[in-house]
């Protein structure tokens, strides 16, 4: 098959979990011997890095468009007024729906993916200029992300903000799922509300999936006992989990009862976090080199999600590296998980209180969690068994 997949990020770097969700489901197609072409929106503050190659890269045909998403508060305002939603109009640029109409133009494409909600701005395009059978990857539910922000606010004036971002949000989600000939969700619960919302094109469910090759855990230079959080902090419902867990835990982690170090790493950590580190007891690493190496170098993963939606991939990571990982059920949404066997599940401070003391004074108990994980991972999140089900499913679309 040939197939063409258009996303709202670049393809590297690997730091977060939607560019490493695209890169594995390509390696997968790839493996199958289908022609994969990427189109990628790079947004304008990342395109001055550069990154290592990668021998991807040599086997697909990669195009990509920088785009200024960047909203003013003018813009922020006065879409209040009107029916814009500028947090995903702001993906739209002539350039590249000119770059991708090209491709269309040039190319037969048995399936054009869809990466998420804010590469639909292109679907008018694509439905002009293409027969190939169009689908959705559901990477969440993006109006329940903003939703659940929303009523997480103290400010009265953000909160009502919020609400209305996220009504309009969720009209033009809406709008946009009947359009697709097929839908793909991470999660049951995904699966439902897409349904739920009207979706008639058939709806499959298809977990993260990841090379297990990649990912080899070493106990021999782990730190143990040691907590850590890996993430993207530009990303909402990241920044606002663990904000919480700081402001829940700071006097814990330096004056209190929890003699763990704490270690915070990820992109786009703002500057104010400077002020929570604390030399000995609380690390902010912002950006690091190499993610894994950094993952198996700590013990206890933690996961304080209090909104978003979908599957975390920095979880289905952590378990592939068999790491302890004490997460809100909302985080592990949509993982087959037993909380006390692969995982610990702690939704209040109090429970992650006492599943941070248990785990740092048991490093037998801390092993087997881990353990248990990596078998699941090699049971459910198999890259060769998942691209097996989502080609099947590619296949049953495009049959007359």
């Amino acid at each position: 098959m040939n197939i063409l997949i258009l996303t709202h990020r670049a393809l590297f770097p690997q730091n977060g979990g939607y560019p490493i969700v695209v890169y594995n489901t390509i390696r997968g197609l790839l493996a199958q011997g289908h022609q994969v072409t990427l189109i990628s929106l790079d947004e304008k503050q990342v395109t001055d890095r550069h990154y290592k190659s990668d021998d991807i890269l040599d086997s697909i045909t990669y195009r990509h468009c920088s785009v200024n998403t960047d909203i003013s508060i003018f813009k922020g305002f006065t879409s209040l007024f009107t029916a814009a939603v500028p947090f995903i109009d702001k993906y739209f640029d002539e350039r590249a729906e000119k770059i991708l109409i090209n491709e269309l133009r040039s190319n037969t494409y048995d399936v054009v993916q869809f990466e998420g909600l804010f590469v639909t701005p292109y679907l008018n395009a694509v439905k002009k200029h293409s027969k190939a059978k169009i689908i959705y990857r559901a990477h969440n539910i993006e109006h329940q992300v903003w939703h659940r922000i929303a009523q997480r606010k103290a400010d009265p004036f953000k909160r009502i903000y919020l609400m209305l971002l996220a009504k309009r949000i969720k009209d033009y989600e809406i709008s946009q799922l009947s359009r697709f000939d097929g839908i793909i969700a991470f999660t049951d619960q995904d699966k439902n509300c897409i349904i739920e919302y009207g979706a008639k094109a058939p709806v499959e469910i298809l977990p993260i999936s990841i090379e297990l090759n990649k990912y080899h855990p070493s106990t021999d230079k782990t730190e143990f006992p040691s907590l850590f959080f890996l993430g993207s902090l530009g990303w909402m419902p990241n920044l606002e989990g663990i904000e919480w867990f700081i402001d829940n835990f700071h006097a814990d982690l330096t004056e209190g009862d929890l003699r763990v170090r704490f270690y915070l790493a990820g992109n786009d950590i703002p500057e104010t976090f400077d002020d929570y580190e604390v030399p000995g007891k609380i690390y902010i690493q912002g950006e690091v080199d190499d993610a894994l190496e950094f993952v198996n170098s700590k013990a206890i993963m933690i996961v304080p999600l209090l909104s978003g939606g979908g599957m975390r991939v920095k979880i289905v990571e952590g378990m592939a590296m068999q790491k302890c990982i004490i997460s809100t059920s909302l985080g592990a949404e949509g993982i087959e998980y037993t909380h006390g066997q692969n995982i610990i599940i702690a939704n209040t401070r109090a429970e992650f209180f006492n599943a941070i003391k248990r785990c740092i004074a048991d490093e037998h108990y801390c092993r087997r969690i881990g353990q248990n994980a990596r078998k699941l991972v090699e049971e459910r999140h198999n890259v060769t068994a998942v691209t097996n089900r989502l080609t099947g499913y590619y296949s049953q679309l495009i049959k007359p």
